[in-house]
């Protein structure tokens, strides 16, 4: 009786062994196959833990998947991109508004600053502060070097 039982455990733990190969290796976990709740608690989370300078483009297209609402534009030899991503929830009308989301903004594909877009200033606001903030770091350089 020793027999069956022991090959009964090692039968259990083989089939699970198969079944979690077969979900770590086929399993397709990416915030396009989620809930829309949990797609949203996924990319507040995600969203939240973002580190300036240090995100890329692409690492967002890979990580949350494809935006629900995207712009762009290049100005002043710079590419200008924002990816705004579902993370509250305002009301069941099946379409999804800024409102609803939080937005990443890329220059060069670099992040540079994320928030909720409640506080998004639109793209030709955020290109004009951006070209202003670059020129006055360039008279500061130009000054230093002047200086020295």
């Amino acid at each position: 009786m020793n027999k069956k039982v022991f090959s009964r455990i090692l039968l259990a733990l083989a089939v699970y062994g198969v079944f979690v190969f077969l979900v770590v290796n086929f399993y397709d976990d990416s915030p396009a196959n989620m809930r829309w709740e949990d797609r949203e608690a996924y990319n507040r989370q995600f969203i939240s833990q973002l580190k300036l300078g240090e995100f890329t483009f692409d690492q967002a297209l890979e990580k949350l998947g494809n935006p629900d609402i995207t712009e762009a534009k290049q100005a002043n030899d710079r590419n200008y991109q924002v990816l705004f991503y579902r993370t509250q929830h305002q009301k069941s009308d099946g379409i999804t508004t800024q409102d609803e989301c939080s937005y990443l903004l890329f220059i060069d594909n670099h992040l540079v600053e994320y928030a909720k877009a409640d506080n998004y200033r639109g793209l030709n606001d955020v290109i004009a502060e951006h070209t202003i903030k670059h020129s006055l770091d360039n008279q500061e350089t130009h000054l230093d070097s002047v200086d020295n």
